[in-house]
């Protein structure tokens, strides 16, 4: 049986961007309500009773009874506009609901019992939640607002899908009628496997250790060889000419 959760709201007689801005000034939050046989109303709620039903799942799932004036209307949120940094909520959508046609909303799911069931008792399994919600349709009567998603029997390597939940009576997912391909994983318990360190050959290693020991010496004799070749190519050739603008050599004079 779906729970109803009344709102009081007060018929809103101006409109536009200036009017809506003066109502937010004021603590009060512009909204609309439309569908069925009767015109779209604009009404306005007090911004805090807002702000609080909106930390509710209840809010954004069941029906709710908009109250104006000992007039009520069941209505569901459609949309919410949101300051982009601020607690404030700007603007509401509902849409009024006929008790005879269905409905289609989205849903949380809730996953009870993962702690009990044989994977979750399980080190090395990760128990991935895929959906959060679920889209269904149904007579605003038969309106859940959450679907429980029970774990205790949940294997390791098992895949619950769509087709795969407990449905209240008269609720059904619309999704399933267009085939297979269409049953989306909901719940995934994954086995996660510790990749083992490389093992490496008695050969491996002490050849690797005597390449480590070796380095150093390898090195400086090659710095050594640098600084050789380096002396020798700074020192003039036997024989060869004096630099340009060098002084002459003395000859030896006789005595």
């Amino acid at each position: 049986m779906a729970k109803t959760h009344e709102i009081k709201v007060e018929k809103r007689n101006v409109e536009g961007k200036g009017a809506s801005r003066r109502l937010r000034r004021a603590g009060s939050v512009p909204a609309i309500v439309y569908g069925g046989e009767l015109a779209p109303v604009s009404i306005q709620l007090a911004h805090n009773d807002v702000w609080h039903a909106s930390q509710n799942e209840w809010f954004y799932s069941s029906i709710l009874d908009l109250s104006l004036g000992g007039d009520a209307q069941k209505v569901l949120l459609r949309d919410m506009q949101r300051h982009p940094f601020k607690q404030l909520v700007l603007h509401l959508d509902f849409q009024r609901v006929n008790e005879n046609e269905a409905i289609r909303v989205r849903v949380p799911l809730h996953f009870m019992n993962q702690e009990l069931s044989p994977a979750g008792k399980t080190s090395g399994v990760v128990i991935m939640h895929e959906l959060s919600e679920v889209e269904i349709s149904c007579l605003p009567k038969n309106l859940p607002e959450y679907i429980e998603v029970d774990l205790s029997e949940l294997q390791i390597a098992e895949i619950i899908h769509l087709s795969g939940l407990q449905l209240p009576t008269g609720v059904e997912i619309p999704e399933l009628r267009f085939g297979k391909e269409h049953d989306h994983a909901v719940v995934v318990a994954k086995e996660v496997r510790e990749e083992a360190a490389p093992v490496v050959a008695e050969g491996d290693a002490a050849a690797a250790a005597a390449g480590a020991a070796t380095a150093p010496a390898a090195a400086a004799a090659a710095a050594a060889a640098a600084a050789a070749a380096a002396a020798a190519a700074a020192a003039p050739a036997k024989g060869a000419p004096p630099a340009k603008g060098a002084a002459p050599a003395k000859k030896d004079e006789k005595k």
